[in-house]
């Protein structure tokens, strides 16, 4: 059932015509850079905005629990809680390390954004640091 529902999700995304990379470059992509080492990370800590989407991507993978191991329902719990997070910033949901948290403060609401936007981007975070790890 929920392979049909991401089925639908990812079908009604390219019919609309809705991009998540294009939406992350247009709204995530000034302060989330897309990837970059752990190491790499450490050092220009101070400079970046934000933390880097792969980091982003690997922690709420490793947060976003579920009783029994199924891909298809830990994809789209992630989707539905990047979807709010994005227009619902909120400190009790935080997933990000406090250390990022205490230096980058809670993200804002991306305004302006369909919920088919939030969606695709959200799909397209879980999708793209698929088997990449943050080290």
């Amino acid at each position: 059932m929920l392979k049909m529902i991401s089925l639908l999700g990812i079908l009604s995304s390219l019919l609309l015509g809705v991009d998540g990379y294009e939406v992350y470059k247009k709204n995530c992509a000034s302060c989330h850079i897309e990837i970059m080492k752990k190491s790499e990370m450490m050092k220009k800590f101070s400079t970046l905005k934000a933390p880097p989407m792969i980091q982003v991507a690997s922690r709420l993978k490793e947060n976003i629990i579920i009783k029994y191991e199924d891909e298809d329902v830990h994809r789209h719990l992630f989707m539905l809680f990047v979807k709010d997070y994005i227009a619902n910033p909120n400190i009790d949901y935080v997933m990000c390390h406090p250390q990022a948290v205490e230096t980058f403060g809670i993200m804002k609401s991306v305004e302006g954004l369909s919920e088919e936007e939030r969606r695709a981007v959200a799909y397209w975070v879980y999708d793209r640091y698929e088997d990449v790890d943050f080290e």
